[in-house]
């Protein structure tokens, strides 16, 4: 296993998911009376685990058919575009 790439994956997920809509909604469910902490993480958990999962896959299969750093330029450009949308939008 190659400790670099997974500290370096963890990080950016890491902070790339804090204070985002997905941590919002986990603290509002987590927030109401009767909701078991458990349950919400859990929920929460299952649903950040399902669509790495997704992207994982989708990453390799892109990875067979584009190269690298064009699938790297379209990843950048899309997040400049959600950067952008939301300032506007905003």
């Amino acid at each position: 296993m190659d400790l670099k790439l997974l500290a370096t994956v963890f990080a950016t997920v890491f902070l790339a998911e804090i204070a985002d809509k997905t941590q919002v909604a986990t603290l509002l469910y987590a927030s109401q009376p009767g909701n078991g902490r458990f349950t919400v993480f859990l929920g929460a958990a299952l649903a950040l685990v399902a669509s790495c999962t997704i992207a994982v896959f989708a990453g390799q299969l892109l990875g067979r058919w584009l190269d690298p750093k064009l699938v790297s330029s379209i990843a950048g450009v899309a997040f400049i575009a959600v950067g952008v949308w939301v300032l506007v939008s905003g």
